[in-house]
């Protein structure tokens, strides 16, 4: 590397450095705001949200009417809240969509505008019919139905799945209310163990 790229290094560090007085309480602020930012983290489970743990639904409590119901549907055994509600056809939209869906969920809640029956949107709504597609497209291509009229149709040709599927996997009803006494799994205490332990706290 040649003097002049290494001069020019230095000059960008010397300028992005604080003056001398002020070292300190920059050292101090950015480990505040480093702390704060991985308490955050944790505190919010956020490394969860890249699983496909179904609890990870359940971190913000809003979604506990929707796990209960999907705990006690037939999909529990064969699918996890990903498989339906995140796209599949490439790891890329995926993450964005995750990421998207995510960021916006933890906003409403983050400033308590969730409403009382939670209504699935247009993109989830696309995302959510291209799965049942993707799942049971085998039962969809071999399956006719004769309307009123006599004539045989594709099953759900021009339709939403879940415009005859009402039910699956979650029911009808989508209020906070509809599942007050579901058994769901805890949150994990945010504080560290050995600091509930110093503590003393239960």
């Amino acid at each position: 590397m040649d003097s002049k790229r290494i001069k020019e290094k230095r000059s960008i560090i010397k300028m992005l450095m604080p003056p001398p007085q002020w070292r300190l309480p920059v050292i101090i602020l950015a480990g505040i705001f480093v702390g704060l930012a991985l308490t955050a983290f944790k505190i919010s489970n956020a490394s969860s949200y890249l699983s496909d743990d179904p609890r990870a639904c359940i971190n913000c409590h809003l979604m506990y009417p929707q796990y209960s119901t999907w705990m006690h549907s037939s999909h529990r055994q064969w699918t996890n809240c990903n498989d339906c509600h995140v796209p599949h056809d490439n790891i890329f939209r995926k993450f964005y969509f995750k990421a998207a869906d995510g960021s916006r969920h933890a906003t409403i809640f983050t400033l308590r505008t969730e409403p009382q029956a939670i209504r699935i949107g247009e993109a989830g709504k696309t995302v959510v019919q291209e799965n049942c597609i993707r799942c049971h497209e085998h039962q969809i291509q071999t399956v006719s139905v004769r309307n009123v009229t006599g004539e045989n149709y594709k099953h759900g040709a021009g339709m939403l799945c879940w415009d005859c599927h009402r039910e699956v996997p979650h029911g009808r009803i989508s209020s906070q209310a509809s599942t007050p006494n579901a058994i769901v799994p805890g949150l994990s205490p945010a504080a560290p163990e050995w600091l509930m332990k110093m503590l003393r706290i239960k």
